[in-house]
């Protein structure tokens, strides 16, 4: 199965310290906007998304058909057959993807620790 690109979305409290931070960590501007308090920040392979007041918790997310630099990949997994899988192995989903659409969708689940992972496809 082709998750896509490995990102972590943190849920901070304030977007322009939580920004500075990672910078001095090494991390650069990948994508967003810091006006309407998102970014998504790159160091090497490393992804994180910083989004405040956006949700509570942290996310681990995938992004099926893109790569670490957010471009298209040829081959991928889609996602609704990601959650075919996922349901077929038992895994229970908090949201689905519909069936009857192609292109963007999301499902959404929760691992055994509590923790909330979304595979977001943009495409």
């Amino acid at each position: 199965m082709k998750l896509g690109a490995f990102s972590i979305s943190l849920a901070v409290k304030d977007i322009q310290k939580s920004k500075e931070f990672y910078e001095n960590l090494g991390f650069s501007h990948l994508g967003g906007d810091l006006n309407q308090k998102w970014l998504i920040l790159k160091n090497g392979n490393a992804i994180i998304g910083l989004f405040e007041g956006m949700f509570e918790n942290n996310i681990i997310t995938f992004n099926p058909g893109w790569d670490e630099n957010a471009q298209n990949i040829e081959t991928f997994d889609d996602v609704r057959a990601i959650q075919e899988h996922l349901k077929n192995c038992g895994i229970a989903l908090n949201s689905e993807a519909d069936t009857n659409t192609s292109g963007p969708a999301h499902i959404t689940l929760t691992d055994p620790d509590g923790n909330a992972i979304l595979i977001d496809q943009h495409r």
